[in-house]
């Protein structure tokens, strides 16, 4: 344990890259999520077809692949490192493209989530939405994802949790998150490495503890609105 005191700031660092980047990918996996399961359950064939594709690609291909790609395509598309905009010092210039890779993989499950949550709101909603004059975009904005996102906090939890986990795979590409403190310390302090291990799994566990708490708050609130 004297070896995690002794090198706290540098475990700091190593979390607070892992906060970032659980923040920054949830988010855009989310909102591209969305989409997609939009193009899923839309009438217009094209879209489906975009939606079916990029799912049965991204959730077919380990998220390992799916990081090197990011990283091998990403920075010639011109993006600037999005870890020094925000103020995140001497960190690698990988961090938005690890964040980017992320994204794109867990926005694959996301969509199906909710695609999910989307088949179990009743038709008469969507076809109530209908008769007063909505379109198919309007009726899916305002009526029926809301519902399908209500329904679906469960597995959405469970998706930020992997998430969360997915993390500690860039740390083989050289991003220094926690996983990459972790294994950066084992092979300093070989003598400690149990409470090391510990240590740096204790933290995960605090980071899906409170992604639990907060779904299972939203979850009885939701319920009680209902």
């Amino acid at each position: 344990m004297d070896t995690l005191i002794q090198e706290f700031e540098q475990v700091r660092r190593g979390f607070t890259l892992t906060l970032w980047l659980l923040l920054f990918s949830g988010v855009l996996a989310t909102v591209l999520g969305t989409i997609l399961a939009s193009f899923r359950v839309s009438p217009i064939a094209s879209l489906r077809a975009i939606g079916t594709s990029y799912v049965n690609v991204f959730r077919n291909t380990p998220l390992v692949l799916v990081l090197a790609l990011a990283i091998s395509v990403i920075p010639t598309l011109g993006f600037s490192d999005l870890g020094f905009s925000i103020g995140i010092r001497g960190f690698t210039h990988f961090f938005t493209v690890a964040m980017l890779g992320l994204s794109l993989y867990t926005a694959a499950f996301v969509c199906e989530a909710l695609r999910s949550g989307v088949n179990s709101v009743a038709a008469g909603q969507a076809e109530a939405a209908r008769s007063v004059g909505m379109n198919f975009t309007q009726s899916l904005r305002l009526v029926v994802l809301p519902q399908a996102f209500a329904a679906v906090i469960p597995p959405l939890a469970s998706i930020f949790i992997a998430l969360t986990k997915n993390t500690s795979v860039v740390a083989i590409f050289g991003v220094p998150e926690a996983g990459f403190v972790m294994r950066k310390l084992s092979n300093q302090y070989t003598s400690d490495l149990w409470p090391i291990f510990i240590g740096i799994a204790f933290g995960y566990v605090a980071i899906v503890a409170v992604i639990s708490t907060i779904a299972s708050l939203l979850e009885r609130r939701l319920a009680v609105a209902r």
